[in-house]
């Protein structure tokens, strides 16, 4: 779907009405029933004793272990590493739902339809090449020198495309053939005539999140240049966003602890081949911030590769550099240097899976590889070397979101420069402000307030709305707390068919959204009938402190109006 078209809330309500929590996460994680609600042990940590609870009333999980939480939606993006988009697709193709979109947006599904169709064909002409006995001898013995299995290499769909110059057009079908130039699959040579891209080249599929073959590479196996060949740019291949192997890591792993970043499809393939299944490769570009985005949403760690000549630590600060922005959260790099002309696929075929793991293992924090690199740069034993290091690495710091990663790295050069830390910060954040009480903060402070009690109950019970006195007005109420119950009730008033994880998706990605999530995690541990005494209990508490307040404003009013009288005397009549 096009960046920037927003998919309908009224869509995303019915989606998750019409998807059952317990029946979805079941599907990858076997839960067992527990009283009213399913139990297991948690996906996302190790335990031994299960914590992971699954509500079919709230369409809500949450662990008591490792405070994980969400609504179905939130579980595939955390499970199976999907964006929110991705998510909502997955979902909507289980309940049969097509998601939403406008003439725009039809128009480009449609036209890309046929891309991945003509993909998707080249792919199979590709494997079938592979296998035909033409050049099954000289494909084959490069593949065994390579050390790549049987498994691995249908695993990954690798292929060929034979050393004709129509080969692909020949084979492709008539309603297909318009596309073909369009998929990076022919060049143009005039008058519409047309030419294979790949030739006699060992193909490696790339394929999208879904699985869905986007572009290729080629490994030239005769003599000539480039060795290696990418699709081009297309609608649906972008060398800055795609990383190869991202969709066999994926499927293949239930939980990735940590990605390895590669330079290459062979090294992809020979790691895989030992046992290493968290490995994904750039297509020939640098690691770009749209790569990272992605690495993270997998996993919190992610660990670089590269050669230990000049070129590969030139590679590796340009890394570092993209990825400053994108630290903090619990996210880590680090820096693996090889030998100096080696590269994965050597290394772990002449050393094998445990000696190439042990390598990972001492990789060089992103922290470590920074100050040392500009450590080499200064003379730390002069005052004029310590104040030069503090230049250079100002502007490197700047990038990295405030927070504890960036306090450390802070303490770590004022160590080197031999300065107090609050001096150090005051030269590198002059004037910094302090931050304002976020207002998550604030509506925190009453844990057992009116006000957190009943947007609890009715984010939990929200058929209780019916409960709720419709001519309740909150308005002489001031803070966070008392705006997010107002706009609860109006949201349940015109939509009482919402549950909890519909309520939840309205605030996504919202600081409200996450005190909503840890108020559907609470357990109230209520009848139904407690819950409307204590609802309506604490709706009446916060009428008396809005009638409360209403008099001080009032009695404090130099004069009031024949109708502000009228309300005072109102108001000191119900006291």
């Amino acid at each position: 779907m096009p960046m920037g078209e927003r998919i309908p809330q009224e869509f995303i309500d019915e989606l998750v009405a019409r998807t059952d929590i317990v029946e979805l996460i079941d599907s990858r994680v076997p839960l067992r029933k527990a009283s009213h609600n399913h139990v297991a042990c948690c996906p996302f940590h190790n335990e031994k004793t299960p914590s992971f609870t699954v509500s079919p009333q709230k369409q809500f999980y949450y662990c008591f272990g490792c405070g994980v939480h969400g609504t179905a939606i939130g579980f595939l993006m955390a499970f199976d590493r999907l964006s929110f988009i991705e998510a909502v697709e997955e979902l909507a193709q289980r309940a049969g739902m097509i998601v939403p979109q406008s003439s725009k947006q039809q128009d480009y599904y449609n036209r890309h339809q046929g891309l991945y169709e003509v993909l998707a064909c080249a792919a199979e002409f590709y494997q079938q090449q592979l296998e035909a006995n033409a050049y099954q001898g000289q494909v084959k013995a490069y593949l065994r020198e390579r050390g790549l299995s049987g498994s691995v290499i249908a695993e990954f769909g690798l292929g060929f495309a034979p050393p004709r110059w129509n080969a692909l057009l020949h084979y492709t079908q008539p309603s297909l053939k318009s596309h073909l130039q369009a998929a990076g699959l022919a060049i143009s040579k005039g008058e519409n005539r047309y030419y294979d891209r790949f030739r006699d080249r060992l193909i490696f599929p790339i394929h999208d999140y879904r699985g869905r073959v986007i572009g290729f590479g080629g490994r030239l196996l005769g003599n000539g240049s480039p060795k290696y060949l990418n699709s081009p740019e297309t609608p649906l291949f972008h060398k800055g966003r795609e990383l190869y192997g991202l969709y066999q890591v994926r499927k293949s792993l239930r939980r990735c602890d940590r990605l390895l970043v590669v330079e290459g499809y062979m090294d992809v393939l020979a790691l895989a081949e030992h046992k290493i299944r968290y490995a994904v490769a750039t297509l020939g570009t640098a690691t770009t911030s749209d790569h990272l985005t992605r690495l993270f949403r997998i996993t919190p760690a992610v660990i670089f590769c590269f050669d230990g000549d000049r070129a590969g630590y030139q590679a590796a600060w340009r890394a570092l550099e993209t990825a400053l922005p994108l630290l903090g959260q619990g996210r880590q790099v680090q820096f693996m240097f090889l030998p100096q002309g080696e590269d994965p696929d050597t290394v772990v075929r002449a050393e094998g899976q445990m000696a190439f793991e042990a390598r990972i293992t001492k990789a060089m924090p992103l922290s470590d590889f920074l100050l040392n690199n500009l450590r080499q740069k200064v003379d730390l034993s002069s005052v004029d070397g310590r104040a030069r290091l503090v230049e250079l690495a100002q502007p490197l710091l700047a990038r990295i979101p405030p927070g504890v990663y960036q306090d450390m790295l802070l303490a770590h050069l004022a160590e080197l420069a031999q300065l107090e830390q609050a001096t150090l910060i005051r030269h590198l954040r002059p004037g910094k402000k302090p931050m304002a009480v976020p207002p998550l903060q604030r509506l925190e402070r009453g844990a057992a307030s009116p006000t957190r009690r009943a947007v609890a109950i009715l984010l939990q019970r929200p058929k209780m709305i019916q409960w709720v006195d419709k001519n309740l007005s909150l308005r002489e109420l001031e803070g966070a707390g008392v705006e997010l119950l107002q706009k609860l009730i109006n949201l349940l008033r015109n939509n009482p068919y919402l549950n909890t994880a519909a309520l939840l998706e309205r605030w996504r990605d919202s600081e409200m959204g996450r005190y909503l999530e840890q108020l559907a995690g609470w357990e109230l541990l209520l009848t139904d009938e407690d819950m409307v005494l204590e609802l309506q209990a604490a709706l009446e508490r916060l009428q008396v402190q809005g009638a409360e307040q209403r008099i001080i404003i009032l009695s404090n009013q130099s004069s009031l109006t024949g109708a502000e009288q009228r309300e005072l005397l109102a108001l000191l009549a119900e006291k």
